[in-house]
């Protein structure tokens, strides 16, 4: 990775993600530099879809066409477009990344582009594994491990990540026209959901699928903590910051009564600063960090819990993978 393909994906990372980028800051030099890697190929991959402006000539077919291509040439010896394509090559020889995981996310973003829709929380699951799972399972082989049990952790870390997502922004994605949280519990609460995404409101409906699936997500947050100790012990503080960080986020959510139509949660820099601090000095999470954790339902050890069940192909294809000669 070249100095000038560092820091074009430094950037991207300062400018994308402020909680990842807060994180990473935790993280060795060399982990960091393939972290902002990862993320700008990501975050680049998203924003071709997401931003694509339908005035001009290239169709999403055409669109999501080019970023299988992309994919290909950094998995080839084929000519690369630009830093972050180049960087991301770079990262995936290095810690031998098989093809799958980022064909994976590739595959979320055409369901976003199809307007998938979710009708059951697992249905919901298998697009979260591919858009945040993915991200928790590279990240992990960037860090030096590739055995299934932390990259279960991992997987379910990320996943957890894209739920709060989703809960953050469900104003903001109403008003694109997409709605992710799970149809058939919505239509039960009497969400007429096409008229209300022509005008989307904070309704006791939509308020209770927000608090469900934060819920959800602390389970998992809280469930994949103790994987962070199965990591290098240079990586661990980053990465329990960036579990703590997005957690945070839902706790807004929560303290604004799980109103995210009308508003969009955030983090102060003094809780960014306090949260780092705390995952420098400390292993433990603060007993206030998952509130949702206690009173939400799955048992991973069970082997029918729909999050593990989820995560399973991708986990095998990471820990399995094993690059040929050269």
């Amino acid at each position: 990775m070249t100095n000038d393909d560092r820091r074009a994906c430094r950037e991207i990372l300062r400018h994308g993600s402020k909680s990842f980028h807060a994180a990473s800051l935790l993280l060795p030099s060399d982990v960091r530099d393939a972290a902002a890697a990862l993320y700008a190929f990501c975050r680049l991959a998203d924003n071709a879809v997401d931003e694509r402006d339908d005035s001009k000539a290239a169709s999403s077919e055409e669109i999501l066409f080019e970023l299988d291509r992309r994919l290909d040439a950094v998995y080839a010896d084929q000519p690369l477009d630009g830093p972050v394509d180049r960087a991301f090559r770079s990262v995936v020889r290095k810690y031998s990344i098989p093809r799958a995981v980022p064909a994976a996310l590739l595959e979320g973003l055409r369901w976003d582009e199809e307007g998938r829709g979710y009708e059951e929380l697992p249905d919901l699951y298998d697009y979260a594994v591919r858009v945040g799972s993915t991200v928790g399972v590279m990240m992990t082989l960037v860090m030096g491990r590739r055995d299934a049990a932390t990259l279960a952790d991992a997987a379910e870390l990320g996943m957890a990540m894209q739920l709060t997502n989703i809960c953050r922004d469900v104003g903001e994605d109403a008003r694109r026209g997409r709605l992710y949280l799970p149809a058939r519990p919505l239509r039960e609460y009497g969400v007429k959901i096409e008229e209300w995404l022509e005008r989307p409101l904070p309704l006791p409906g939509i308020v209770e699928s927000v608090s469900r699936l934060l819920d959800d997500a602390d389970r998992l947050y809280a469930r994949s903590w103790s994987g962070i100790s199965r990591l290098p012990a240079r990586s661990r503080p980053a990465i329990r910051a960036a579990s703590l960080l997005y957690a945070a986020i839902g706790r807004e959510i929560r303290s604004a009564g799980f109103d995210s139509v009308d508003r969009r949660a955030w983090t102060s820099r003094r809780t960014k600063l306090s949260i780092l601090a705390r995952a420098a000095l400390s292993s433990r999470a603060p007993g206030s960090a998952f509130p949702g954790a206690a009173g939400s339902h799955g048992d991973a050890d069970s082997g029918s819990d729909p999050a593990r069940k989820a995560t399973a192909e991708l986990v095998s294809a990471a820990s399995n993978f094993r690059p040929g000669p050269g």
